[in-house]
């Protein structure tokens, strides 16, 4: 498995039964649910499609970095 920040962020979040679904539409990765709860237009971050979580390095050698820590956590705690 590649070691990256979205891997590391699902396995944690799954130790405190928290699952979320992610979708991705390049280079936007985008939060699409939270324990099965659809994200609402009204909270859509960094995008029209959807709560932008990461964005997909351009280069080879760039690390993929969530969009704000902060907001991600805030919003899955609002749809846990």
């Amino acid at each position: 498995m590649k070691d990256d920040i979205l891997d590391r962020l699902i396995l944690r979040l799954e130790k405190i039964n928290i699952k979320i679904e992610l979708c991705g539409n390049y280079p936007w990765i985008y939060l699409e649910k939270v324990n099965n709860n659809k994200i609402k237009k009204e909270d859509y971050y960094l995008g029209d499609w959807g709560f932008t979580i990461a964005f997909l390095p351009i280069r080879l050698n760039e690390k993929m970095e969530l969009t704000n820590i902060k907001k991600v956590f805030e919003i899955i705690r609002k749809y846990k």
